[in-house]
């Protein structure tokens, strides 16, 4: 994926996160790692070829909160491709209604920034991928907990339910 197609995508997760700062227990926060949650894709950033965690890294040494760093590290329920890959992320999952909200923001939004629903951000992915990749395979897996984690969040959106 080029650069301006992944900032795209980035833009529009940012831009997600901050239609969700309400149901988030440090809005700022939310935002931030919608931003930064891609930042391992740089090349230059590149140890293990895995983007959460090499993004996760390059923040914590540049002394970023760990909270951010765990963020980053477990968006979209990066375990599943991590544990497919033989590799660990060094971050505990928090699994609160501001993490829900940043995998909701980034699957729903798509690489090209345009807002779609989490099923259909999926089946994309998938599709673009091919069936055999890891990728494609880490999110089949973990669909039914992006699913939930983008649920609760649009019914604590319409209902404006923080923090559960």
């Amino acid at each position: 994926m080029s650069l301006p197609r992944r900032l795209a995508h980035v833009v529009g997760v940012a831009e997600q996160a901050a239609r969700a700062t309400a149901v988030a227990d440090d809005p700022a926060l939310l935002v931030a790692a919608a931003w930064l949650h891609d930042i391992g894709y740089a090349p230059a950033l590149a140890r293990l070829g895995f983007h959460p965690i090499d993004g996760a890294v390059f923040l914590r040494d540049r002394g970023a909160d760990e909270r951010l760093c765990g963020l980053v590290a477990n968006h979209s329920c990066a375990c599943v491709e991590a544990r497919r890959r033989g590799l660990t992320i060094d971050w505990p999952d928090e699994d609160t209604a501001l993490r829900d909200a940043l995998w909701w923001a980034d699957m729903t939004t798509t690489p090209a920034g345009e807002v779609t629903d989490v099923r259909q951000r999926i089946a994309e992915v998938q599709e673009r991928y091919g069936p055999n990749h890891v990728v494609a395979q880490s999110v089949a897996e973990a669909a039914p907990r992006l699913i939930g984690a983008a649920d609760r969040t649009e019914h604590r959106l319409r209902n404006q339910l923080p923090l559960t």
